[in-house]
């Protein structure tokens, strides 16, 4: 069992940078492959990015490349998201997700996910 934990969402003028965590408890994190989705009101849950359990491979959408970055540390049990750049289509609420060990273009389906936490809002304006 994981729980999961995120913070750092907030307000941000268009332009800015947010970093949001993920902190995770519960046994073996390292073997957990984690994701970002976020969800904009009114819309359906969709993929930002993943990170694989071994070797710290990433999938990002194609919207979020080169202004976000996905990074683990596996001895604090965490997930980051560092988001710059950002822009006022990034508005949602911003959640993490583990999966047991598994890892592929499953990776970006909300359904292949284990655990989730309860998510951060973060508003971008313009």
């Amino acid at each position: 069992q994981v729980q999961l934990v995120e913070s750092g969402g907030g307000l941000v003028q268009a332009g800015g940078s947010l970093r949001l965590s993920c902190a995770a408890s519960g046994r073996a994190f390292s073997l957990y492959s984690m994701g970002w989705f976020r969800q904009a009101p009114g819309k359906e849950r969709e993929f930002v990015t993943a990170i694989s359990w071994i070797g710290g491979n990433t999938y990002y959408t194609e919207s979020v490349k080169g202004r976000f970055t996905i990074s683990r540390d596996n001895a604090k049990n965490a997930v980051y998201l560092q988001m710059n750049s950002l822009k006022p289509e990034d508005t949602a609420v911003y959640y993490c997700a583990a999966d047991w060990r598994n890892w592929g273009t499953t990776a970006r389906v909300a359904d292949s996910y284990d655990y989730w936490g309860q998510g951060t809002q973060v508003t971008v304006s313009s």
